[in-house]
């Protein structure tokens, strides 16, 4: 598969990934290498990257807890204080290697330390390859709720490894497919009706859609890579989503979702909200939010429930003016950003997929 650029990043799929990377540590004169992990990459996934590796440099393991609950500052305060003692300064360069979580903690850490220094992401997970290592976006959690830390800034590369998808539970796996379906119900009708049924389709086919999922990702990054306009569609399910993520997170009463667990049921409230706000066809709204429910158990939501995620909308990134902006569809392919949506409506939106 071709290499595809993104504002100066380069996202590289197999077989020529560690050559390129390889590359890069030639061409550059690094300090030193530093790879940051998690306790799942580093026992499933950092042995085949160093014997990737063809260097002299020292290579030092940063590794950090797994899970959402560690996507803060704290965290980034140890990474920091591990480099310091560890010699490193602004001609080491940053391997981040997970999913979403530590490409994000990894790309904020390297965005900041000694002002800057160069970073690579190479995700672990779908989720990481189609969506979160993608489009320099880098930041973490505030007192539970999401991403409201941050920096745009992107990677040197992103290598694309889909060898690494064989370490991920089906959980993991659904969560990235999420993304993968927003990505066609925002731009693409032909590409989001594959995921219909993906029983007949091997690792060939999967692959293809990897990569086509991430072409629309880049497509609409390059053309809004500070997210002013454009790139507010990627946000699609997004809203609801991140409320919803953040209250069962921290809720004693239910469990914990995934990031794309949320984010499924974000898209089915943001269809309901679509075809009542923006007429998104009757006939689409069932059959999109259909196959959107058919990878991802239910989810009972109470009155009590829904009341406190829509207090945690106050917080979403694309509010402006005290107003609560949702993104919604005309059509599939066709977004509307900025959108205002009011409390009643949201509560049959959650009504209509209570009884999906």
């Amino acid at each position: 598969m071709n290499s595809i650029l993104l504002n100066k990043c380069q996202i590289i799929f197999q077989p020529e990934s560690y050559t390129s990377l390889n590359s890069l540590l030639k061409g550059k004169s690094y300090s030193s290498v530093f790879v940051l992990v998690d306790e799942n990459t580093h026992h499933f996934c950092a042995h085949y990257l160093l014997q990737n590796l063809e260097t002299d440099l020292n290579i030092e393991i940063i590794e950090i807890e797994p899970g959402e609950n560690f996507k803060t500052i704290e965290t980034c305060l140890q990474i920091w204080q591990s480099l310091n003692e560890l010699g490193a300064d602004r001609s080491s360069l940053l391997i981040n290697l997970g999913g979403g979580i530590v490409t994000d903690i990894g790309g904020f850490v390297g965005s900041t330390f000694k002002r800057g220094i160069d970073f690579v992401h190479i995700p672990t997970t779908l989720l990481g390859m189609v969506d979160a290592s993608i489009g320099g976006k880098n930041g973490v959690n505030l007192e539970g709720l999401k991403n409201q830390i941050g920096v745009i800034r992107p990677p040197l590369q992103i290598l694309i490894d889909v060898g690494f998808l064989a370490t991920l539970p089906q959980q993991e796996m659904r969560s990235g497919l999420a993304e993968m379906l927003k990505h066609g119900l925002i731009s693409d009708e032909k590409y989001f009706n594959n995921f219909e049924d993906l029983s007949n389709f091997d690792i060939e086919k999967i692959n293809d859609f990897i990569y086509e999922s991430i072409q629309i990702k880049t497509n609409i990054t390059e053309k809004d890579a500070e997210e002013k306009s454009l790139r507010m569609q990627l946000n699609f399910g997004h809203t609801l989503g991140h409320a919803i993520e953040t209250y069962c997170m921290n809720s004693s009463k239910m469990n914990k979702l995934l990031h794309g667990e949320a984010v499924a049921i974000g898209m089915i409230l943001a269809l309901y909200l679509s075809a009542e706000i923006c007429n998104f066809p009757v006939n689409q709204l069932d059959k999109s939010s259909k196959i959107i429910n058919s990878y991802f158990d239910k989810v009972d939501f109470d009155k009590n429930d829904i009341k406190e995620i829509i207090t945690l909308l106050i917080h979403d990134k694309k509010n402006r003016n005290g107003n609560i902006n949702f993104v919604l569809l005309e059509n599939i392919g066709v977004a509307k950003i900025n959108c205002q949506v009011d409390s009643e409506l949201i509560y049959k939106a959650f009504e209509f997929y209570k009884n999906l």
